[in-house]
């Protein structure tokens, strides 16, 4: 079981951070709905998620926009989503041992929710707009830099942001081992629904992968599924 720092002192978390957000913005921010609606509805991070997801997007956009003048719009765009999706924010969400701060409901906490991908990834985005409401867009800018900056350096080093569903297909047509079927499974409801995805490839099951939609799943899972034939293919290679 992660361990649960929730309603403990949050300076390890705020070291983490680089920056020491006001207390009750911070709260609120770590304050997922479940646990708001088992004590009597306190205010839940949904809102300074929304406020945060808007954050990252401009800081990262404009990194991208000004990093990269040559490039056209489609590969920005191709760029941007390899650093804001689920799968990269719950990554940067777990290396900050953020799960252990977030404030569970008995439901979520008994099925995991310290370490679910959607969870970790809304509050992390929570916290960068906690950050720019209590100090600005300079503070959440330097933030986002310091928690991003070596994904978007990776993203770039891909070649603009790979498009993984060519790039699986186009490996497993190379290795001869069939054309990559996807399965996905949709959850939660209408207004922040997550997609789940697996891809296999002449039957077997190669990658899994997480998003808020069915496209962002099905990159994720594709990234996966190209890496194992990747590192597969070398090590029968050596």
């Amino acid at each position: 079981m992660k361990p649960d720092h929730s309603m403990t002192d949050r300076s390890a978390l705020e070291a983490a951070l680089g920056v020491r957000p006001d207390p009750e913005l911070l709260e609120r921010a770590l304050t997922h709905r479940s646990y708001a609606y088992e004590n009597g509805g306190l205010p839940t991070n949904e809102r300074l998620e929304f406020l945060g997801d808007s954050v990252l997007g401009l800081v990262v956009t404009d990194t991208l926009f000004n990093g990269h003048p040559d490039l056209p719009e489609g590969q920005l765009a191709k760029l941007r989503a390899a650093v804001v999706n689920m799968r990269a924010l719950a990554g940067v969400a777990r290396q900050l041992d953020l799960g252990a701060y977030i404030r569970l409901g008995r439901g979520e906490e008994g099925t995991g929710g310290r370490d679910k991908a959607s969870i970790l990834a809304d509050t992390l985005e929570a916290v960068i707009g906690a950050v720019y409401l209590d100090q600005g867009l300079k503070a959440a800018d330097a933030l986002v830099h310091r928690l991003f900056d070596a994904l978007i350096i990776r993203s770039a080093s891909l070649g603009a942001g790979l498009d993984w569903k060519t790039s699986l297909q186009e490996l497993t047509a190379t290795e001869e081992l069939g054309v990559p079927e996807y399965h996905v499974e949709e959850s939660g409801p209408d207004h922040q629904k997550s997609f789940r995805a697996v891809v296999a490839v002449g039957g077997v099951a190669y990658g899994h992968g997480e998003g808020r939609s069915k496209k962002e799943a099905e990159q994720q899972a594709a990234e996966a599924a190209w890496t194992t034939i990747r590192e597969r293919s070398s090590s029968a290679g050596n």
